[in-house]
């Protein structure tokens, strides 16, 4: 209540989104990869992943939360279950559900099977299998399209990220970035597909975000070494590689124009995670980094402390005494303090475009 001079005044609550759903891959997955069983014994499963905040292992790619984790506290949102939680009937949801599986693709296994390569995929559950986990869940929030339009109307759809899976693994059995690039136009389009089919099932705000800047990552920096001084830029990052990602993004966001002009009631977000990571990147030091931005925290020596026979969790590896400092955590993934810079620049700005709509309710 607000007491005016003139009498009492109802105060109406803070707008906010009451729910939020996630798909993509170890970027966003809080624990259903390692529900999936699709590794006997995976490393994400146990210490030192989670060791920051959760102080366990919870089967997120990192030592504590991730940007979906963030984006939730800013709007007083419990953390989301993993939706495979939820399948084997162990959590309850009221506002939301992550679909993200580590390892994913956008574009259907199959695809990579069929080229070959597919032995080297992490899991099967593309994002057409976390949609029909959505619709399959759908039917249990509401029943009718009034029911629908009601529920979603205040649900942030996080779409992705996704797509990078789908370069890393032909990038790491020796695709080319121009091989590479003759795939970007259909993974932005399997990507649009996803947002399509979501709004068509009624989401009515969507985060779309982009690609990190691969050249900047310790898995690209110690496999793609080279003396050649001039494939750097001025912060140590692969030009190529980050060039790469910029053409992935800027593809994506023409695709999200032509989504706009289709669907103009709803609002659909690009996530620049470029933009928001380039930044730490470029000036550690402002961010509380130390000036190692590209080493990895865990992980079992080298130039980048990326070791393929070592990675973080296996024999011959180890943690960093304070992952507060580095923003890569195990050569692929970012830490939890990186993690929170991307989202803060998210929620708070500039990096969605158009903003959110509800600003958020609480700092991190």
């Amino acid at each position: 209540m607000i007491i005016s001079c003139l009498g009492t005044v109802s105060a109406s609550p803070p707008f906010k989104y009451d729910s939020i759903f996630s798909f993509g891959d170890s970027l966003a997955d809080t624990g259903n990869f390692l529900l999936s069983g699709a590794l006997a014994f995976p490393v994400i499963g146990k210490l030192p992943y989670g060791e920051t905040y959760f102080h366990r292992a919870t089967g997120r790619c990192s030592n504590g939360r991730l940007i979906v984790d963030f984006i939730a506290e800013a709007y007083g949102l419990p953390y989301l279950p993993p939706y495979l939680a939820l399948a084997k009937g162990e959590k309850k949801f009221e506002h939301g559900v992550n679909f993200a599986v580590a390892g994913a693709t956008a574009i259907d296994a199959k695809f990579f099977y069929d080229r070959k390569i597919g032995q080297i995929l992490w899991t099967n559950d593309s994002l057409s299998v976390q949609l029909g986990w959505f619709k399959k869940l759908k039917s249990t929030l509401c029943s009718t399209e009034e029911d629908c339009a009601k529920y979603f109307e205040r649900s942030l759809f996080l779409v992705g990220e996704i797509g990078g899976n789908d370069y890393n693994y032909p990038f790491f059995v020796g695709g080319t970035i121009k091989q590479l690039k003759a795939l970007v136009p259909l993974v932005v389009e399997t990507i649009v597909a996803a947002t399509s089919m979501l709004i068509e099932e009624g989401a009515v705000e969507l985060i779309v975000p982009g690609n990190l800047p691969i050249g900047c990552n310790a898995v690209y920096l110690t496999l793609f070494r080279t003396p050649n001084k001039s494939a750097y830029d001025q912060n140590g990052c692969l030009k190529a590689y980050n060039a790469f990602s910029k053409y992935h993004n800027s593809q994506l966001k023409l695709a999200l124009e032509t989504l706009r002009q289709k669907y103009p009631h709803a609002k659909i977000i690009y996530a620049d995670y470029y933009g928001a990571a380039k930044r730490f990147f470029h000036s550690p030091k402002h961010y509380g980094f130390s000036d190692e931005t590209l080493v990895a925290c865990c992980g079992g020596g080298g130039p980048y402390n990326f070791n393929n026979s070592a990675r973080c969790g296996h024999t011959g590896s180890r943690a960093c005494l304070d992952p507060s400092t580095y923003a890569n955590w195990d050569g692929v993934h970012l830490t939890e303090g990186a993690y929170r810079h991307i989202a803060m620049g998210l929620v708070n700005g500039p990096f969605t475009s158009p903003p959110l709509t509800f600003p958020p309710i609480y700092g991190f």
